[in-house]
């Protein structure tokens, strides 16, 4: 068992933290959608089942401003059994969610408010776990839950396509919890904290923004999950609206570009921060960083 490793950075009234809850594997084929394998492969090698290496990194947002403790998603949780365990060869020896926030000095408890991208189970999965008595609870018994009102209206009623990624145990506690707090597109948490929306990948996502101290700072959750994921065509067969994904990449990237984002990279197993440049007309990583060198 790993000891996490504590990244983190200072912009304006908040300091962040790099919260690590563990490791994963998903297809590597379903990550790339219509990209060859002979493409990919080169920027991401898979295992013996095709499988890629999966990060489940989320940001904790400490506020100077306001005292809020902020969680930005919370990984898979433990709540798989061992057949799922293996699927998605889950790994927390890596890291795990709490052992990850007592390397800042927090526990669950400390933790006033979640925002949650959406509600895929690599995201939100870490609020409840199964206690001894084999009893639902939830981690966070002082969070307020911030969901997309139009994300969870998603989550309630999935398609056919995307049912799989939607845990009942992840998502009724949520819905009938009296701390969820549904949010509208481009919401403001406070200022220099505010949310932008991408619709590709799922209806509602929102991806949390911090701008203060001069420094703007994306998380780019499944829009762009590695850094792989940069260049226009390379989009997930995750994706529920492929063409509304590079839609919003493409908008996302110029305002990168325009504006000196930095990108917080969710699943990307070695990369945890990168900007991006345009070369001969296409989207490229430029610098590869961690919270650290900012």
């Amino acid at each position: 068992m790993t000891k996490p490793t504590l990244s983190k950075t200072k912009a304006g009234p908040f300091e962040l933290f790099v919260i690590e809850a563990g490791r994963f594997r998903l297809d590597g084929g379903s990550m790339f959608g219509v990209v060859p394998k002979t493409l990919w492969e080169r920027k991401i090698k898979a295992d013996g089942k095709n499988r890629i290496p999966m990060a489940m990194r989320c940001l904790l947002i400490r506020s100077e401003s306001t005292g809020n403790v902020y969680l930005i998603d919370n990984g898979a949780g433990d709540k798989f059994n061992e057949k799922m365990s293996s699927i998605y060869a889950l790994d927390y020896k890596h890291s795990d969610l709490v052992r990850s926030l007592k390397a800042c000095g927090l526990s669950p408890k400390d933790v006033t408010d979640i925002i949650f991208t959406h509600l895929h189970f690599d995201h939100g999965g870490g609020t409840t776990f199964y206690n001894d008595k084999d009893e639902l609870q939830h981690r966070f018994p002082n969070a307020t839950y911030h969901v997309n009102k139009r994300h969870m209206l998603t989550a309630l009623n999935p398609n056919e396509r995307e049912k799989a990624s939607f845990f009942p145990d992840n998502i009724q506690p949520l819905a009938e919890s009296e701390r969820l707090h549904l949010v509208n597109d481009h919401h403001i948490y406070e200022k220099g904290l505010y949310s932008i929306p991408a619709d590709g990948h799922t209806s509602g996502q929102q991806l949390p923004v911090i701008e203060a101290g001069g420094k703007t700072i994306v998380f780019a959750a499944d829009l762009i999950p590695t850094y792989a994921h940069v260049p226009m065509p390379w989009v997930m067969g995750f994706d529920m609206m492929a063409i509304q994904t590079i839609k919003e990449k493409k908008q996302y990237l110029d305002e990168a570009i325009d504006n000196h984002w930095y990108f917080f990279l969710e699943h990307d197993a070695e990369h945890e921060v990168i900007t991006v440049k345009k070369e001969n007309g296409k989207y490229a990583v430029d610098q590869i960083l961690t919270l650290n060198d900012l």
